[in-house]
């Protein structure tokens, strides 16, 4: 039996340092073909003078290869992300809460609805980027300390956290999701939609990898399971937590806690 468990760890421990190298490897071998795409796409539409006059159906088609890559270069940032904080490696600033929330916000529309995207980006303030998210059934409450004071932690890391949770409940909302964030030592930060909820016996497998819900009215959502294996990971290395609320039926809400990092 010792020697059995023996062997466990000593594959384990094979395992977790054959991650580094390979995970290295695919994020060079994934970042300059993403980086070519891009930019080549997005050279075509910028410089007709150059290339040409396009039409309308070849502009939307560039536009969807843009919102395409767009896509993969976050997914593959993410995995970065996630690989320097499991390693302890974390960027210290003062940043304004509201700021990155609205660059989670936009990040998620841009693929969703990208019109709106473009409207929030134009926003001048949190009252009118208030005003156009409620008229899409997106509410957000902002109270505690970090109204007004700024929070101290790696905001890449943070964003990241708040992007997924938000594309999490945009993708099973029926048609509205609140958002609300408060704290006065510890960030707080809460997601909730009005889906159709998550059955009980569901809701600690949906922190694995790959796991989707089994439920037939979540068929077509796109998704590739990864989104909150990836938040809790970052949660648990940055020594906060995240719970759920939910029940079949009644909508899903997801809470986090982020305590701060020490004053650079």
């Amino acid at each position: 039996m010792e020697k059995s468990l023996e062997k466990e760890k000593s594959i384990d421990s094979k395992r977790a340092s054959e991650k580094g190298p390979l995970l290295d490897l695919l994020i060079h071998d994934l970042t300059g073909p993403l980086s070519v795409v891009s930019t080549s796409a997005a050279s075509l539409s910028q410089r007709e003078s150059r290339y040409g006059p396009l039409t309308d159906q070849q502009k939307r088609l560039i536009e969807r290869i843009l919102r395409n890559v767009r896509k993969a270069q976050t997914l593959l940032n993410e995995m970065i992300e996630i690989s320097r904080c499991e390693e302890g490696l974390f960027q210290k600033e003062f940043f304004p809460i509201e700021a990155i929330l609205k660059e989670s916000l936009l990040d998620v529309l841009e693929i969703h609805d990208p019109q709106m995207g473009e409207k929030l980006s134009g926003a001048k303030n949190l009252e009118e980027s208030r005003t156009l998210l409620e008229n899409h059934g997106i509410f957000i409450t902002i109270t505690g300390k970090y109204c007004q004071s700024p929070f101290c932690h790696d905001h890449k890391k943070i964003q990241q956290i708040l992007r997924n949770l938000f594309s999490n409940a945009m993708k099973y909302r029926r048609s509205r999701v609140e958002v609300c964030i408060s704290g006065e030592i510890d960030l707080c930060v809460s997601f909730e939609d009005d889906g159709v909820g998550i059955p009980v016996e569901e809701q600690e497998a949906i922190f694995e990898r790959f796991v989707r819900l089994k439920d037939k009215r979540h068929v077509g959502i796109p998704g590739l399971g990864l989104g909150l294996t990836g938040v809790k990971a970052l949660l648990e290395a940055m020594k906060g937590d995240i719970t759920l609320v939910s029940r079949e039926g009644t909508g899903a809400r997801f809470m986090v806690r982020i305590p701060p990092l020490p004053s650079p």
